[in-house]
């Protein structure tokens, strides 16, 4: 009789499948069940080429009309929503492109002025890392983690690839970097280890669901419609806390929920959140991330 089992799929080798409902039991400090982070991507794109989302269809370069869109978010957006971190007394994990830091550095400080952590988010997202060569992708890590450490004083804990490209390399050169953690991998609702051959990675998780990029420019959704979407996720999540611990992040581009109309319905949603403060743990992703390595480290899967 033949063997009914099916021959394994190709694998990444990086974490086993293990179903959420059957992990070890932990809290996030003061026994909260629910983490929720902000995750703002700031990002700068290159003049006349490269990679950028598009408001409408782009036409020949040089692409005035969505250059200008996306940098509305760096010049106007990402201050408005700033003064609504300030207002809601949010703190927020800032996905940083290293070119900001010559574009705008002003904004930077601002931020860094706030006490928020900054994560790399690569050179520039007019680019994706996963089609260089081991070493070029390397190089790519090193030069950007470089620029941060050197405007920040400390190297960043964390890293999101522009548009959330990896190559089979990705978490090797990342351990091998220093990181600590990757929001790179959306398949849970809890951090899990990650092997690489620089020793254990952290995913945190990243949303493609409760984050404007998709929802606005994929899916077309509404501003209300999005923030109805963070409500009802956080509100859903804030229940099934109450079985396993959870990680909420809200994924955010000031280009696009820093216009006025959106950003009045972002208040609205994050106004919900920050009344629940009291019983959710309002944190940053770098904070998960050290929780995880050094108090609960045997605890997450």
């Amino acid at each position: 009789m033949s063997d009914p089992t099916p021959p394994a799929l190709r694998h990444h080798g990086r974490f086993a499948y293990r179903a959420i409902t059957d992990r070890p039991d932990y809290d996030w400090p003061d026994g909260r069940r629910l983490a929720v982070y902000l995750g703002l991507n700031l990002e700068h794109f290159a003049w006349g080429e490269g990679l950028g989302a598009e408001l409408a269809p782009g036409g020949p370069q040089p692409d005035v009309l969505n250059y200008a869109w996306r940098d509305y978010g760096n010049r106007v957006g990402a201050w408005r929503m700033l003064e609504l971190f300030d207002a809601l007394d949010l703190p927020a994990s800032i996905l940083a492109n290293s070119a900001m830091y010559a574009h705008a550095p002003e904004l930077m400080a601002a931020f860094r002025a706030r006490g928020d952590e900054i994560v790399g988010h690569g050179r520039t997202n007019a680019e994706r890392q996963s089609v260089l060569d081991r070493a070029a992708e390397a190089a790519l890590i090193a030069e950007s983690t470089a620029v941060l450490r050197a405007a920040e004083g400390v190297a960043p804990q964390g890293w999101l690839s522009p548009w959330i490209a990896e190559s089979e390399h990705t978490p090797d050169l990342l351990a091998e970097a220093g990181y600590g953690y990757t929001l790179n991998w959306c398949m849970d609702d809890q951090p899990i280890w990650m092997e690489t051959t620089g020793g254990r990675l952290l995913s945190i998780p990243y949303p493609q669901e409760a984050n404007d990029i998709p929802s606005i420019v994929a899916r077309k959704d509404g501003a209300g419609y999005f923030a109805d979407m963070i409500i009802d996720n956080f509100d859903e999540m804030r229940a099934q806390s109450r079985g396993q611990p959870l990680v909420m992040g809200i994924a955010l581009h000031p280009y696009l929920v820093g216009q006025p109309y959106r950003l009045r319905h972002l208040r609205r949603a994050l106004t919900h959140i920050a009344a629940h403060r009291d019983e959710i743990w309002l944190c940053r992703a770098g904070e998960i991330h050290s929780y995880c390595r050094n108090v609960i480290s045997d605890r997450v899967v």
